[in-house]
């Protein structure tokens, strides 16, 4: 992928984030949430969100996704209903890990590979952004996680959903 492909990119999730800022209850009252230096921030984000939330945030997020013509079609649920738990399942392996909580998704499937496992689907700006979209409904809808928790959340995934880009828009197919 070239330099001026990655600042197209970029650039189209940027400005996804500029278009579809977090809700006001999401950002802490100072920006010092996002600094884990910060005395309100011990712990991992794992600690703080917490296992149950954590599974219930993926619940809201699935159930939007499942809705999403543009991101659908990519997972296996939308073929077969029952995969949807799997996917879920995964993804819950995954952000354990990911937010500093037990290393559940390497224990059972090994690396990750982000990049490498989703190469089989177009992941377009497109498809990031609507990813990113369902995860802030989710997160709007998450009571049980904290503003700030909720924030550092959302800036870390927005960092994968750049890291995941592999197409140009309209490569969907």
């Amino acid at each position: 992928m070239s330099e001026q492909h990655v600042h197209r990119v970029t650039a189209r999730i940027h400005r996804h984030l500029l278009l579809n800022p977090l809700p006001p209850r999401c950002y802490p009252a100072s920006m010092t949430a996002l600094n884990p230096l910060s005395p309100e921030m011990r712990g991992t984000l794992y600690e703080r969100i917490g296992q149950g939330a954590l599974r219930s945030l993926l619940e809201r997020f699935y159930a939007r996704v499942a809705q999403n013509e543009l991101l659908a079609p990519i997972f296996p649920g939308s073929r077969e209903s029952s995969l949807w738990q799997v996917t879920l399942d995964k993804q819950f392996a995954f952000l354990s890990g990911f937010l500093g909580g037990p290393p559940l998704y390497h224990q059972q499937y090994g690396n990750p590979m982000l990049r490498a496992r989703h190469l089989p689907f177009a992941v377009t700006p497109a498809r990031a952004g609507a990813w990113l979209a369902c995860m802030q409904h989710a997160l709007e809808h998450s009571p049980e996680i904290g503003p700030g928790a909720a924030a550092e959340l959302y800036a870390a995934l927005s960092r994968v959903a750049l890291h995941m880009v592999n197409s140009e828009d309209g490569s969907e197919g």
